[in-house]
């Protein structure tokens, strides 16, 4: 008895009808790079696991248990990438790219973290990152909500997100506020769920990003970071809201948003949907200063975003019409076949069309089926001429915008193909 292969858990397929929205929001990701002076980088998915374990932090879900570790043929203990930061930080400095000047990079590529399936969420998962380096004011920083800003706009989607933003300080400020918070949650214990008692110990920043209802009040009067920030945090982080209030950017500032990896500094920000249930953060980003450092005797001021493309996807059509031409492959011409030539013919008028006349689709039936079938296969995928070559060779052709049907030679064809296709 034969054994059916499945995909493994958490990792699925992008089916063929599914790629062309793919690939319309990879072209729009690619011309707001271009636009804002971006250059891509593509990255290995295997790196030392040491890389995650001291830029990501120890105590982070990541490094705890999300990670597809292994020990390779050389006995290196390697992973699959879980995030893009820690790489992309590495191969600036491995091949040091910023040498006396400044670089904007993104990438695009799948990450893997093994937790639990959901909708918007994924253990293969596609993300679009991007980073800035060596760059260290405010102004950095609101040209990357910009840049989402922008994006949104295009995918029409201002509507169903907002921007929360807060500041995480300097690592001192942190730990000021760390141990203020060591205080809090121990004097209410009690009301701490089991995650939040095992971050107590390990990471108490990350309790204040509870979902929990029971925590909320509580929480709610825990201290906030924003009130250790030194002058020069307090600046930063108002320097950047006054950019974006001077163009028309709105936003909310949250001081229980603290992102979950440990590298960031200073101006942190999500932009979140309540379209999407419990998988509502689209975006998030931030500075991490201090990542370099983990590194480098060097210290390379950075900062960036991170998209999950699938996340993305899912709300643009959830909110959008799923039968946006944009996102369906839809052949200009289908040529269809009665010859018995083994589509010889077919093939041979197909290729004078694509020669002649660029930038069209077209497509050859070589299903071998009825004519008949051939036809209705052609309609299904919504083409806009169906050419048919008869049993005697001639060229029969149906125009299914101006519902007008001919018999031509091969030079009217070209002609009429050239002329009433777009």
């Amino acid at each position: 008895m034969s054994v059916k292969t499945k995909s493994i858990r958490g990792m699925r397929d992008v089916l063929p009808d599914e790629t062309p929205i793919w690939q319309w929001l990879e072209n729009k990701l690619r011309r707001l790079t271009f636009r804002y002076g971006y250059h891509e980088m593509r990255l290995p998915l295997l790196e030392p696991v040491a890389l995650f374990e001291r830029s990501v932090g120890q105590a982070t879900d990541i490094i705890a248990k999300e990670m597809y570790n292994f020990i390779d043929k050389s006995g290196e203990h390697i992973t699959l990438r879980p995030e893009g930061t820690s790489g992309c930080m590495r191969a600036v400095l491995e091949n040091n790219l910023c040498y006396n000047k400044t670089q904007r990079i993104w990438y695009q590529g799948p990450m893997f973290r093994y937790e639990r399936p959901q909708k918007g969420r994924l253990r293969q998962f596609t993300q679009f990152g991007l980073e800035a380096f060596g760059m260290k004011g405010p102004d950095i920083d609101a040209e990357l909500i910009f840049m989402v800003r922008d994006l949104f706009q295009e995918l029409g989607l201002t509507q169903y997100v907002r921007l929360e933003i807060n500041s995480l300080g300097t690592l001192e400020e942190r730990q000021q506020h760390r141990e203020q918070l060591l205080l809090w949650f121990t004097a209410h214990r009690d009301i701490l769920d089991d995650e939040s008692i095992k971050r107590l110990e390990t990471n108490p920043l990350r309790i204040l990003d509870s979902k929990n209802p029971a925590m909320q009040p509580m929480l709610e009067k825990a201290p906030k970071l924003l009130d250790f920030l030194n002058d020069e945090s307090r600046n930063h982080f108002d320097t950047v809201c006054q950019i974006l209030d001077h163009a028309g950017i709105p936003y909310v500032i949250n001081p229980r948003l603290v992102r979950g990896l440990d590298y960031y500094t200073r101006t942190v920000f999500e932009w979140i949907t309540d379209e999407l249930g419990a998988q509502g953060t689209v975006c998030g980003g931030g500075r991490y200063d201090g990542l370099a450092e983990l590194f480098n005797p060097k210290a390379l001021p950075a900062c960036g975003f991170a998209i999950g493309i699938e996340r993305l996807l899912l709300l643009i059509q959830t909110l959008q019409d799923s039968d946006n031409p944009f996102w369906h492959f839809r052949p200009s011409v289908v040529i269809t076949n009665e010859m018995n030539d083994n589509g010889l013919y077919a093939q041979l008028i197909a290729e004078q069309i694509r020669q002649n006349i660029t930038g069209l689709s077209v497509v050859v039936d070589c299903s071998g089926t009825k004519l008949k079938r051939q036809h209705h296969t052609a309609r299904l995928n919504q083409c806009q001429i169906i050419v048919t070559i008869n049993n005697d060779r001639t060229i029969r052709l149906w125009d299914l915008v101006s519902a007008q049907q001919l018999t031509v030679s091969e030079k009217e064809l070209i002609n009429w193909v050239q002329q009433h296709c777009q």
